[in-house]
C-alpha cells in the first residue's frame, strides 16, 4: 500500500481513497485486498485490481501475492473474454500453476490451493477509478456482502454495465 494512504501511526486510513499513484505499473507487485475472516461466509474472498488485460505480466504478481497468505497456488480460473493472450499454464517462483479458461464473463477469477480450497477473487478493471476501485474492493471483502462481482462493479462505479 503506498505511504500516502497510510496515517501517522502506519495504519490504513478508511476515510481516504487510493492515491493516483497507486495504480502506475510497478513491475512485480499487485494490488489486493482478500477477505479477513476465517468464515469465509460472502460470496467473495477477496479483489484484485490489475494494472493491464495482458495476463501474462499481471498473473505472476497476484500469485506471488497469494502465495504469501494462502500457500502454494496450484490453479488459476481466468474469463477467456477478459484477458489477452491466456495461457495454459505459468511457472511462478519455480512452481507450476495451471490456467484454466472459460467464457461466463462473471467479472472473477477462482483460484486453487491445494486440490479442492477455491478462492474467488473480484476483478477490478484495470481503468477503473481509483475512488471507484477502492470501493468495490472495501464491499467485495464484507463477510455479510450478498452481491456478485459483477453487481458490486456496477453499483460502484468500478465497471461499465455493459461488458461482460
Amino acid at each position: 500500500m503506498a505511504d500516502s494512504d497510510m496515517t501517522a501511526g502506519g495504519a490504513h486510513d478508511p476515510h481516504r481513497g487510493l492515491p493516483d499513484a497507486i495504480h502506475t505499473p510497478t513491475p512485480g507487485t499487485a494490488l489486493l485486498r482478500l477477505e479477513t475472516q476465517q468464515s469465509r461466509e460472502g460470496v467473495l474472498d477477496g479483489a484484485w485490481w490489475p494494472r493491464s488485460r495482458r495476463i501474462g505480466e499481471e498473473l505472476p504478481a497476484l500469485v506471488r501475492a497469494l502465495a504469501r497468505h494462502l500457500g502454494p497456488i496450484t490453479r488459476v480460473g481466468l474469463d477467456v473474454t477478459a484477458w489477452e493472450e491466456l495461457p495454459t499454464r505459468i511457472v511462478v517462483d519455480q512452481r507450476l500453476v495451471r490456467i484454466d479458461s472459460y467464457p461466463v464473463g462473471d467479472r472473477t477469477v477462482l483460484i486453487t490451493r491445494g486440490e479442492r480450497d477455491v478462492f474467488s477473487l473480484m476483478v477490478v478493471p484495470p481503468d477503473a477509478t481509483p475512488d471507484a476501485a477502492w470501493a468495490a474492493m472495501a464491499q467485495s471483502v464484507r463477510p455479510d456482502n450478498v452481491k456478485d462481482a459483477q453487481q458490486i462493479l456496477i453499483d460502484t462505479g468500478a465497471g461499465p454495465e455493459d461488458q461482460g
